[in-house]
């Protein structure tokens, strides 16, 4: 089990993720709310679970399908000091080397995303070919809820067990919102986990936000001997007031109004 010390300083980093998005969201319009929803996964991933160099390259391999939310990796990557995090808020501007959705110009990027729903596919390739090399490494697929409406995800899904890759983990966060509004109403992909569980994957379903869950989840999947699929239920916009939860959060600006109470409440989850 792990000890509250340890969920305490992933709590924190999981505020201090959410601090640095507020500041790009304070500064242009951008997509927050796949970015908030997803910051306890990423701080769990990133700080608990992935595998690091002592120079703080990638050991393990990680891939943003759902690349909108690269705002999140990025915060990643200042927590990590690889970037500095006066180069947020011009994220997606000329001359900056972060962009709107990863790109090959930013530290600790492995795949720049591509069509939404490509990134399993390639996770799938990638944990194969570790496999037959007979290495150790994780290959961890972030992506979004909405994505799953992509039949390539599908395919690569039954690839998975069929390979027996036991080190490739999916994560779905599952906000219930993508760009044109909620998924439910557009094209609804729940049962989620009995889908997965369809396609012969181990599935995890968890409140995305509950970091003891989070991290649970995590170890589980390390222990499976099969693929993983972690079903992880978070909120859309998590810890901005009065955007959470909204089709508003998937890509805004914040007013100075918004931010400073933003900041605030999550400088006091410290």
């Amino acid at each position: 089990m792990t000890d509250e010390a340890v969920l305490g300083e992933l709590r924190e980093r999981a505020a201090s993720l959410r601090r640095h998005i507020v500041s790009i969201a304070a500064a242009q319009r951008s997509h927050l709310g796949g970015s908030m929803s997803s910051a306890d996964l990423m701080a769990a991933l990133f700080f608990r679970f992935l595998r690091f160099g002592p120079g703080g390259e990638p050991y393990d391999h990680f891939l943003l399908s759902k690349g909108h939310a690269v705002h999140v990796f990025h915060a990643c990557m200042v927590e990590m000091e690889q970037i500095a995090a006066s180069e947020l808020p011009l994220s997606g501007t000329s001359g900056s080397r972060l962009g709107g959705h990863p790109t090959l110009r930013a530290p600790g990027v492995e795949f720049a995303t591509g069509s939404l729903g490509h990134a399993l596919s390639v996770g799938v390739g990638i944990a194969l070919a570790d496999a037959l090399d007979k290495c150790d490494k994780r290959t961890v697929v972030l992506l979004g809820d909405g994505e799953l409406q992509e039949g390539s995800v599908w395919e690569a899904a039954l690839c998975g067990p069929h390979f027996g890759l036991q080190n490739l983990l999916a994560i779905v966060d599952a906000n219930e919102f993508q760009a044109s509004g909620e998924t439910a109403r557009l094209m609804p992909v729940e049962p989620i986990g009995a889908k997965w569980r369809a396609f012969r994957w181990n599935v995890i379903e968890i409140d995305g936000h509950d970091m003891p869950a989070v991290v649970g989840a995590l170890e589980e999947a390390s222990r499976a001997g099969a693929p993983t699929a972690i079903v992880a239920h978070t909120v859309k916009g998590k810890g901005v007031s009065g955007v959470e939860g909204t089709a508003r959060a998937h890509y805004t600006r914040l007013t100075p109004e918004e931010a400073e109470t933003a900041l605030a409440s999550l400088g006091a989850a410290r």
